[in-house]
């Protein structure tokens, strides 16, 4: 079984900073793309970034120069640092990733942090 787990959502201020987590655990034997999807309230969940396990990187056009994923391969662990906060980034952000249990890859969502930027 795999868990993927985020933290560090919250209220903050636009133009304020955070900085989010998603760590996967279980019976792992590698992780290919992860990705951080959102959803705002009466929207469709929609991708806010991508990284490759080599460290490749893609962002949705109104996040670009703003947000800035990363990950730590060594501990399963993927990062949004999001600067330059706006309300219209208000939503659940979701964690998804690709990981290979024994010999099969599936994807795996994460419960989602509420991250609330007010005006």
């Amino acid at each position: 079984q795999v868990q993927l787990v985020e933290s560090g959502g919250g209220l903050v201020q636009a133009g304020g900073s955070l900085r989010l987590s998603c760590v996967a655990s279980g019976t792992i034997n590698s992780i290919n793309d992860m990705a951080w999807y959102r959803q705002a309230p009466g929207k469709q969940r929609e991708l806010v970034a991508t990284i490759t396990d080599g460290g490749d990187t893609n962002y949705r056009d109104s996040v670009k120069g703003r947000f800035t994923i990363s990950r730590d391969n060594a501990k399963n662990t993927m990062y949004l640092q999001m600067n330059s906060l706006k309300p219209e980034d208000t939503a659940v952000y979701y964690c998804h990733a690709d990981v290979v249990v024994l010999v099969r890859a599936d994807g795996f969502w994460g419960q989602g942090t509420q991250v609330t930027v007010s005006s």
